[in-house]
């Protein structure tokens, strides 16, 4: 007997192949500036989900017309973001004559530690509709292509965040009297965000000097960590403006948005060399490999804090999204 969820399942997919044909139907004959085919959700949700939203709506500030998980007969464009979005219904909607360019991260494989095939089936996405691919960074296009994992065309374009939500503060609280107050967030729950190293702080750091603060998914528990659940976009800016120092702990992630979200509220930032940090902080931080140097990191970064604040350099808004209609014209 099938469950009742294979059943909505089974039942749903009809009627979704229904409505793709009526808007497909009813969307020949216009134009939008730009399709954007990505399941959006609101904050807080993943870092490619949120940067999508800034994305979308820098470019509509600019004046553009966007439409979602639609291509209409006569719209010029089309950015798909990994495979986080209906592919029947992309594939259904994409033309000659409409430019498709791809947004991939990962690879995926190595990111979450464990290959379910997500990365091939990137490639054969890719391979079917793509005239351009944007990469993230430069590790995740030499990581891909180190597996043997070819896109279409391919050119790097960072992340960013929105200027809006994620500042500095105005002033900064003097450091002298008290404690560094470092800070870490995540929405996925993945161990390979960092939970080993969270929890070894939790074990051996000195909180007579330093508070942790931890924001987001965890499926660990911590005596002297103090865990926020996740926040929306507004009020997790706003705590991390109270902090000091950005912890990015995640293992070869292309383009850490949580750690840009940091960056952007004028936190240095502590960040295991791995995947695409060393691209996004530069001098604006120090680096460690391991969980034992963590000590001493935040120990300099205490020294340097003006030093550093003042080496951050995130991209600017207007700048990616520029990039990002280059790669869509051509």
């Amino acid at each position: 007997m099938l469950s009742r969820t294979l059943l909505r399942r089974a039942l749903g997919r009809p009627a979704r192949r229904a409505r793709t044909e009526v808007n497909w139907l009813t969307s020949r004959g216009r134009r939008q500036d730009l399709a954007v085919f990505h399941e959006f959700h609101a904050p807080p949700y993943g870092g490619g989900n949120q940067f999508l939203l800034a994305l979308v709506g820098e470019l509509r500030r600019s004046g553009l017309e966007i439409e979602v998980n639609r291509l209409s007969g006569r719209t010029p464009a089309c950015l798909y973001n990994s495979f986080n979005f209906d592919f029947r219904r992309l594939r259904r909607f994409a033309r000659d004559g409409a430019r498709m360019v791809h947004r991939v991260d990962g690879p995926i494989g190595v990111y979450r530690g464990f290959d379910d095939g997500s990365d091939r089936r990137i490639v054969e996405i890719n391979h079917a509709l793509a005239d351009a691919t944007i990469f993230q960074s430069r590790y995740s296009l030499d990581m891909h292509q180190e597996l043997g994992l070819d896109l279409l065309n391919p050119v790097v374009i960072p992340n960013t965040v929105d200027p809006a939500l994620f500042h500095p503060a105005p002033t900064h609280e003097r450091l002298a009297g008290r404690r560094l107050r470092v800070i870490t967030t995540s929405w996925s729950a993945n161990p390979r965000k960092g939970a080993d190293l969270l929890r070894w702080l939790d074990r051996n750091l000195d909180f007579d000097h330093f508070e942790v603060t931890f924001a987001g998914n965890i499926e660990t528990t911590f005596e002297r960590i103090r865990v926020v659940g996740p926040l929306a976009s507004a009020p997790l800016a706003d705590l991390l403006r109270t902090h000091d120092v950005y912890l990015a702990t995640s293992r070869d992630d292309p383009c850490s948005n949580a750690l840009l979200e940091g960056l952007a509220c004028g936190l240095p930032a502590a960040f295991l060399r791995s995947g695409g940090h060393p691209e996004l902080v530069g001098d604006a931080g120090i680096g460690f490999n391991d969980a034992e140097e963590l000590p001493d990191v935040f120990e300099r970064l205490a020294a340097e804090l003006d030093t550093r604040r003042a080496a951050i350099r995130v991209p600017a808004l207007g700048d990616v999204a520029d990039s990002y209609l280059a790669a869509l014209r051509g």
